[in-house]
């Protein structure tokens, strides 16, 4: 198992984001997390990466807890958050911003990863020495993503990836997705587009008001009545 998350309760102040929340990821595995907003899905990608503190309940990542440590530790040990909204430099070129990516590894290491980036984000190449705000947002999409792949993650994390996308770029990224889970990194990913999300998924979790009341593998979750009433639109 590479990532076991143990009643899991978050709080922001006095007020409950999270109730003894567990959910499992092992190596190789594509798992959604679905529900609407407000939900719990993003605190769960911030309490992992560090980025929050829980008030209860144990995280832990390859067998080692992790909930203690702050988050550049649990970064260098291969747990990469893209957050909502993409959030590139938009000052500093494509390239400075995908050399940010991989700040904790050996220079020695870079110019190959670069060249995988550049296999799978063919367009940034052509970018490369552009502002990122100056790229579309199905680009700046592309940028967060690759620029998290420099990191070398053993767990990737997306945070709403086909928010505000085009359909033909959120098919694009989807597909994306798939390719990076491919070459054998784990993904988490939170999903408003829980069609999609549920298609790619190995399995999934849905969360109501920061508990988990449904998971299994995500064909069973596709075809679940709840499910399709409230999140697929049938």
């Amino acid at each position: 198992m590479l990532l076991d998350v143990e009643n899991l309760t978050v709080t922001y102040g006095t007020i409950p984001a999270l109730h003894d929340l567990s959910l499992t990821l092992n190596e190789g595995e594509i798992v959604t997390l679905i529900g609407a907003n407000g939900a719990g899905k993003t605190t769960t990608l911030k309490t992992i990466s560090g980025l929050l503190k829980p008030r209860a309940g144990e995280i832990y990542f390859n067998g080692n807890r992790i909930d203690r440590l702050p988050a550049h530790k649990i970064a260098r040990l291969g747990v990469i958050q893209v957050p909502e909204g993409r959030k590139p430099f938009v000052h500093l070129t494509v390239k400075e911003n995908l050399l940010l990516g991989a700040f904790h590894r050996p220079k020695t290491e870079i110019s190959e990863t670069l060249n995988r980036i550049f296999n799978s984000f063919p367009r940034l190449q052509e970018r490369l020495h552009q502002p990122a705000g100056t790229l579309s947002g199905g680009e700046l999409q592309m940028l967060a993503i690759a620029r998290a792949l420099m990191a070398n993650p053993r767990l990737l994390m997306l945070d709403e990836p086909s928010m505000g996308l085009s359909p033909i770029m959120v098919q694009e990224i989807f597909y994306i997705i798939k390719q990076i889970n491919q070459t054998g990194t784990a993904v988490l990913l939170v999903e408003q587009n829980a069609y999609l999300a549920l298609q790619i998924a190995h399995r999934a979790y849905l969360l109501e008001t920061g508990r988990i009341v449904l998971s299994g593998p995500a064909a069973s979750l596709r075809n679940d009545p709840k499910v399709k009433a409230a999140y697929l639109g049938e």
